[in-house]
């Protein structure tokens, strides 16, 4: 089990996530975006709308996601 914070996976807050893989990381992650996105969590808001202009410059995203899972890889067992 790993922990990585919002800020971490590309976030605007400290909250922890915990999961076994980067994929059932970024599910946490989507998921708590999503909830901040539609309370309108305005810090939350702005990351996600730069998330969104990112997914259209495919290379951009790719190197993105290749980091994050990298950061997620580095992390020691909790």
């Amino acid at each position: 089990m790993k922990t990585m914070t919002c800020k971490q996976l590309g976030g605007a807050c400290d909250k922890k996530f915990s999961a076994e893989s980067f994929d059932a990381m970024a599910e946490l992650s989507r998921a708590h975006g999503m909830q901040m996105f539609q309370e309108g969590d305005k810090a939350h808001v702005a990351v996600i709308e730069e998330m969104i202009a990112m997914m259209n410059k495919p290379e951009e995203m790719q190197k993105w996601l290749d980091d994050k899972k990298a950061l997620f890889a580095a992390l020691a067992e909790d």
